[in-house]
């Protein structure tokens, strides 16, 4: 019985939470986190002819995210 009062109010929180998150999407507020690759500088290495671990040492940043970023 006490599982049933459990998920009822887990299911009430969430609501509330997704109703939050809404509005703060609307007043511009909840944005998300800002990215912490370089994309466009990612690319341009790349163009030089630069490998994954040329870009990675340039940029500061992981293999993985140097692939993501080239999306290879």
């Amino acid at each position: 019985m006490l599982g049933v009062f459990a998920e009822f109010e887990t299911a009430l929180r969430r609501e509330r939470q997704m109703k939050g998150i809404a509005k703060a999407k609307a007043a511009g507020v909840y944005k998300g986190r800002k990215p912490s690759v370089e994309i466009d500088a990612a690319r341009a290495l790349r163009k030089q002819g630069l490998g994954a671990t040329e870009i990675v040492k340039h940029l500061g940043i992981g293999r993985a995210s140097v692939y993501r970023a080239l999306g290879t």
